[in-house]
Parts: C-alpha cells; sequence; structure tokens
C-alpha cells in the first residue's frame, strides 16, 4: 500500500488521488469480467451534460437512463421522438462525444409508459 506513516509508523495515510480513478473502479467492479467498463468521466459526462450535449428541445423530451458497454439507453415522451432520434442516432454520438468523452457506440431508444389515470 502506497502511502505515508503518521502517528510515529503505527497508521499509514493514503495520499489523495483523483476521483475519476476511484469512480473508474468501482464502475468496473460493478460489472461482469468479460465487459468492458465506460470510464467514469464519459458516465459522468453523458449525464450531467446531456442538454449540452443534444440540445433543449431534444433534452426536454429524452433523458439517459444508464450506460451499458457502449450502448447508451434513453428514455423518450412520445413514439415520434424515438423515430427522430433513430434518424440522428449518429449525430448525437457525435455530439455527445465531444461533450462527454468517447465511450457512447449506440443509442437504444425506450417510449416512456405513462401511468394509467
Amino acid at each position: 500500500m502506497a502511502g505515508r506513516y503518521v502517528d510515529g509508523g503505527r497508521r499509514r495515510v493514503r495520499e489523495p488521488r483523483p476521483l475519476s480513478l476511484a469512480l473508474d473502479e468501482v464502475l468496473r467492479s460493478l460489472q461482469p469480467a468479460s465487459t468492458s467498463a465506460t470510464p467514469a468521466k464519459t458516465v459522468g459526462g453523458v449525464f450531467a451534460r446531456w442538454e449540452d450535449a443534444v440540445g433543449a428541445q431534444i433534452a426536454a423530451n429524452a433523458r439517459p437512463t444508464r450506460l451499458s458497454d457502449g450502448v447508451l439507453f434513453v428514455e423518450v415522451d412520445e413514439p415520434g421522438w424515438a423515430t427522430q432520434l433513430r434518424y440522428l442516432e449518429a449525430q448525437l454520438i457525435e455530439r455527445i462525444t465531444a461533450v462527454a468523452g468517447p465511450g457512447v457506440t449506440k443509442i437504444e431508444l425506450r417510449v416512456r409508459r405513462r401511468g394509467r389515470a
């Protein structure tokens, strides 16, 4: 264990390290060994900067729900939005990559289920 000793050598303290490295380790530990982990920076960027990546109008009607093995799952309000976003998939992936970094290779769309009144 790397670090320095304090309290006369009885207790070792780890030096601070970037949060992104710790998050990468957590994400890797949650995925099966056969899959490649998406970097935490990309995951965080996709969810935190969604509107920056896709624009206000799309963000108002579509939201990311999960990112796994490069596949971004997006929930849309109406079937028409799913159709439109399928058509724009390549452009959306480019914009997401520019904002959040590489990691999204495909977008899966789902129409949000509305509760029955």
